[in-house]
């Protein structure tokens, strides 16, 4: 202290920077559809090309950052981040605005991948907990704004604004830079073979996940060429000592459980989140001003409950507290989907706050033990493990969800919602595994 305050700053700036982003234009996009003339299926790729190059890049950015200083990958991210963001303010077509987009995609996954191991850096042993809270809570309070900050935007003006919002914060996070610590670099040379075929099997599952709905055939057999790549790559990364897919890491029994039940809840998450408003307005016959009061009661329970599972899961077994979480969400859910239609918003609010309770509970302590357990000098590659398990789980929760309407229009929201229930009960029995492994 004082230093480790503003570098927490600096990296909560950076956190809450791309969350507000993807979720405050995603409100946008028929405003977008509308302006530029094109159907609401291409506008769809404003997200979706985003999201790709993100996941794809995240794994082979990280290994970069091991090499040239996360204070310098920080520098570098956000600065692409920023002028993407200024040139996709001022395109003037699809094609331009998707490609800024990926620019921004660039950025993003070169911070995010950074999240996870400045965490281990600015906060000791003991504080870790603490640190990881106030970063899930960061994601929980941005994620509520983002969609309201959206549709002020819009209702005042056009939607580049919400792009041009990113600079200030930015440029802000920027001149504090110079705080954040530098964690030890590892020597090896980047592999740029591991970092295609990482590229390619993400991409290949990804867009077949994409498609998994409307072309079945076509989504499987891309999804079974990415099996290939994905072997390659485990197969050269288990000669390496430093590699780029961070096989060494899973090879730690607490690191490969919270792998594992990490993917498993933030699918959980996806599904539930991109089911609801269709399971309000459809089945529940809920309106939109409803919709918007009763999906902010998930993240505030989340962002509410961080501070406390910080402090318990530095003095707690992870394990044990990530299985109460998973299970509260599970409890959550199970009762979500149980509620009469003529039940009133205060205990479907109540429900949704226990779900988001749950989701924050398991959060903290499961990320602490993967962070934690890894080596100071492979922290860069803990994080960017941390990231990519978190958009690879969130993608297959929305492709269980597209899967789910695929299957009956009506019965869809419904459906996606007993498929984040089976997610959050696998995460539950990971975490009973767990508890008897250790």
């Amino acid at each position: 202290m004082p230093r480790r305050l503003w570098a927490a700053v600096v990296l909560l700036l950076g956190i809450g920077l791309t969350v507000l982003d993807a979720s405050s234009l995603n409100v946008a996009l028929p405003a977008i559809s509308d302006e530029f003339g094109v159907q609401p299926a291409s506008v769809v790729w404003i997200v979706n090309a985003y999201s790709l190059t993100v996941l794809s890049l995240l794994l082979p950015l990280a290994a970069v950052a091991e090499r040239v200083g996360f204070r310098r990958m920080f520098v570098c991210g956000m600065s692409l981040f920023l002028a993407s963001a200024a040139l996709g303010a001022l395109s003037t077509s699809l094609p331009w605005l998707i490609a800024a987009r990926m620019g921004q995609g660039v950025g993003a996954a070169s911070l995010m991948c950074l999240f996870g191991g400045l965490v281990r850096a600015i906060y000791p042993r003991e504080m870790l907990g603490r640190g990881i809270s106030w970063n899930a809570m960061t994601v929980g309070m941005t994620a509520v704004l983002g969609p309201s900050i959206g549709s002020t935007i819009l209702a005042a003006g056009s939607w580049r604004w919400i792009l041009l919002l990113s600079l200030p914060i930015g440029l802000l996070a920027l001149a504090g830079v110079r705080k954040l610590p530098e964690v030890p670099t590892v020597r090896a040379r980047f592999d740029m073979a591991s970092a295609l075929l990482s590229m390619l099997m993400f991409g290949l599952f990804v867009v077949g996940l994409d498609h998994l709905a409307s072309h079945p055939l076509r989504a499987l057999a891309m999804m079974a060429l990415a099996v290939l790549p994905g072997r390659l790559l485990y197969v050269r990364s288990r000669r390496q000592a430093a590699p780029l897919a961070p096989v060494d890491l899973l090879h730690i029994p607490a690191i490969g459980f919270a792998v594992s039940a990490s993917a498993f809840m933030f699918a959980a998450q996806m599904a539930t989140i991109v089911s609801l408003p269709f399971y309000f307005l459809k089945v529940l016959g809920r309106d939109y001003l409803e919709l918007g009061m009763l999906m902010g009661a998930w993240p505030i329970g989340t962002a509410v409950m961080a501070p406390v599972a910080g402090w318990l899961s530095d003095r707690a077994p992870a394990a044990r507290l990530s299985a109460i979480g998973a299970a509260v969400m599970v409890a959550g859910l199970a009762t979500l989907l149980g509620l009469p239609k003529d039940v009133g918003n205060g205990w479907i609010m109540l429900t949704m706050t226990l779900t988001g309770i749950g989701f924050g509970f398991f959060q903290t302590p499961n990320n602490r033990a993967m962070l934690s357990s890894a080596p100071l000098e492979r922290s860069g590659a803990a994080g960017g493990m941390q990231a990519t398990t978190r958009v690879f789980g969130q993608s297959v929760g929305a492709a269980c969800v597209a899967v789910g309407f695929g299957l009956h229009d009506t019965q869809g929201p419904i459906l996606g919602l007993c498929a984040a229930l089976l997610c959050a009960s696998a995460a539950v029995a990971l975490n009973l595994w767990r508890m008897r492994a250790e």
